[in-house]
């Protein structure tokens, strides 16, 4: 008994052949491939068919939708570039409208401007009318009333146009050597000579009778001053500088005509000193009658630089009028002089620039 329960074979897990372990594989593999195919065919099988339909609109209705959102694109660039276009149009428009205005404006203006100088110089004009008329009826009026008389070579009048007018009168005589005569040689020739051939000298003597003639015609309500210059600038009756005199006082009118005719010319011609001097009469004088016959021949100092070149004297004159106060008319009455051919054209440049006239008189007057 006890050998034949000896003889029983036990499990041993070992002991399993290679094959068994195989087809335990494959049939497990098996199992899982129907499992997952019968998964599939029953998701395949349970779909709707109104949900697959609802679907496919629904993938249309995209489909549809992005078509529609591509083209308002295209649309909506198109929109951008009228927009585009029609602002850079509206800002073209305006800058010729503004353009337009201000030349509109500049043409009112300049029309206006244009108009405010016509009524400018007609009120101008009739100013000068005005006060045209005034002066030839003061003179008119005071005609008959000369301070003093001057009896001439009959009753000729060569100033015409020069009106001796105003309420202060100022004559300036040129009292240099220059006035002894209008030619170089005999200017030389006279300065060596006695005081007595000087004061007869013929340019001279015509001089003086042009200062008597002026005096004679100044309006007894004016007052006047009479001052001579050649390197020096005085007063004609001494003391009186800077002071203006009384044309009703005839002694004293005559006295300053007397001492003139007793003036020897000599020296040379300052006419920056001139103009200087003239600044200390307060008031300003309001109409100059200046007698000479050429440009300066002095400096600022008065020295004579022996010989001067003409364009020397016209530097000179050119520094003296910034000396001359502004406003007031320079009446230039010219002698011949030789060898100064630019003094008449300065003097009339002085004369037409301050308002007042130029003349160079015959042999004969006055």
């Amino acid at each position: 008994m006890a050998g034949k329960g000896s003889g029983k074979r036990s499990f041993d897990p070992i002991s399993l052949s290679f094959l068994d372990v195989i087809s335990c594989g494959f049939g497990a593999v098996v199992l899982i491939f129907l499992i997952l195919d019968h998964s599939i065919s029953n998701q395949t099988d349970n779909s709707d068919p109104e949900i697959l339909a609802e679907i496919n609109l629904l993938s249309e209705e995209i489909r549809t939708g992005e078509e529609g959102k591509v083209q308002l694109r295209n649309t909506l660039s198109d929109v951008d570039f009228q927009m585009v276009e029609a602002q850079g149009l509206a800002r073209s428009i305006q800058e010729e409208i503004n353009t337009f205005l201000e030349e509109l404006a500049q043409m009112e203006n300049e029309s206006l401007a244009s108009e405010d100088s016509v009524e400018k110089l007609k009120a101008d004009i009739q100013q000068l009318e005005e006060e045209l008329a005034r002066l030839r009826a003061a003179q008119d009026e005071f005609s008959g009333n000369n301070a003093r008389q001057f009896i001439g070579d009959g009753n000729r009048q060569y100033l015409t146009g020069l009106i001796l007018g105003g309420n202060r009168i100022l004559v300036l005589v040129d009292v240099s050597a220059s006035m002894l005569d209008s030619t170089i040689v005999n200017i030389i020739r006279r300065r060596n000579m006695q005081g007595e051939a000087r004061l007869n000298s013929e340019k001279w003597v015509q001089v003086r009778k042009t200062v008597d003639w002026l005096t004679s015609q100044l309006p007894l309500p004016s007052q006047y001053q009479i001052y001579t210059f050649n390197n020096e600038t005085r007063a004609l009756l001494p003391g009186t500088e800077g002071v203006w005199l009384e044309v009703a006082d005839e002694p004293a009118l005559t006295r300053a005509v007397d001492l003139l005719e007793q003036t020897v010319p000599s020296q040379g011609t300052n006419l920056e000193q001139l103009f200087v001097t003239i600044k200390n009469l307060d008031p300003p004088p309001d109409n100059i009658y200046l007698i000479t016959d050429g440009l300066p021949t002095l400096d600022t100092r008065g020295r004579n630089q022996g010989t001067i070149s003409g364009r020397d004297r016209e530097r000179l004159f050119e520094r003296s009028l910034r000396e001359l106060q502004p406003g007031i008319p320079v009446n230039v009455i010219m002698a011949p002089l030789e060898g100064d051919p630019m003094a008449a054209s300065y003097y009339w440049q002085l004369a037409i620039s301050t308002g007042g006239s130029f003349m160079s008189p015959s042999a004969d007057w006055p």
